[in-house]
C-alpha cells in the first residue's frame, strides 16, 4: 500500500513539474512574440517605430548617421537622429532608447534620447547619450521608454456636467443647479432650487 501512495506521490510531482515547465515556455513564447512585433529591427536606411501601450505607432526614427563602423577599441560615440511624434497624441515629454545590431543579430551598442514638448506631427533631431557602438552595424531599432502626454488646463477649471433627477411618487423631475422647479404637491404649488453648498 505504501509502494502505490510512493509511486502515485511521484507521478503527481512529475505532473507538476511537466505543467510548469510548459506554462513557462507558453509565457516566455507570447512575451518574445510581443516584444518582437513592438521593436522590430530595421535596416540603417529605413525608418525604425516605436509604439505606445496600446501598440500603436507613437514615434518614428531615421539616422541621419549612417556610417556606424564601431570596434571594441574604437567605438562610435555619436550618431544624429530624427524623431517624429506619429501619434494623435502632443507629448510634454518623450524618451526612448535606440539600439544597434551587427549581422549576426548581436547587440552592440545602445543610446538614449529625449525630448520636452512634442506635437503631433513634429520632428526633432537629437543625439544619443552614452552610446558606444563596438561593431560594424547592420540593423537598428527604436523603443519609447516615456510618452508623456500634455494636458492642456482649463482655465476655468474642469466642466462636470452632473444630471440631477427627483422622482417623487415615481414621476421624474430634472433638476438644474440654481434653476427654479416648480411643483404642484397637493393643491399648493411649491419652488424648489437646488444649488451647491458654500
Amino acid at each position: 500500500m505504501k509502494a502505490v501512495e510512493g509511486d502515485e506521490m511521484k507521478l503527481t510531482t512529475k505532473l507538476g513539474a511537466a505543467l510548469v515547465v510548459l506554462f513557462t515556455a507558453w509565457v516566455v513564447s507570447a512575451q518574445t512574440e510581443t516584444s518582437s512585433a513592438n521593436e522590430r529591427r530595421v535596416a540603417l536606411n529605413e525608418v525604425a517605430v516605436a509604439h505606445d501601450a496600446d501598440n500603436a505607432s507613437a514615434l518614428e526614427g531615421t539616422l541621419r548617421t549612417t556610417e556606424l563602423n564601431g570596434s571594441p577599441d574604437s567605438p562610435v560615440t555619436n550618431v544624429r537622429v530624427v524623431i517624429k511624434n506619429t501619434s494623435s497624441v502632443s507629448f510634454a515629454f518623450v524618451s526612448g532608447v535606440i539600439t544597434f545590431y551587427d549581422a549576426a543579430g548581436v547587440r552592440c551598442g545602445e543610446g538614449i534620447f529625449k525630448a520636452d514638448t512634442l506635437a503631433t506631427g513634429e520632428s526633432f533631431e537629437t543625439d544619443t547619450p552614452g552610446l558606444r557602438i563596438r561593431c560594424q552595424v547592420a540593423t537598428w531599432r527604436l523603443a519609447a521608454t516615456n510618452l508623456v502626454p500634455r494636458v492642456a488646463p482649463s482655465p476655468t477649471g474642469p466642466v462636470v456636467t452632473i444630471n440631477y433627477v427627483i422622482t417623487i411618487d415615481g414621476e421624474a423631475h430634472p433638476i438644474q443647479l440654481d434653476k427654479p422647479m416648480v411643483l404642484t404637491l397637493g393643491e399648493r404649488r411649491r419652488t424648489i432650487v437646488v444649488r451647491t453648498a458654500q
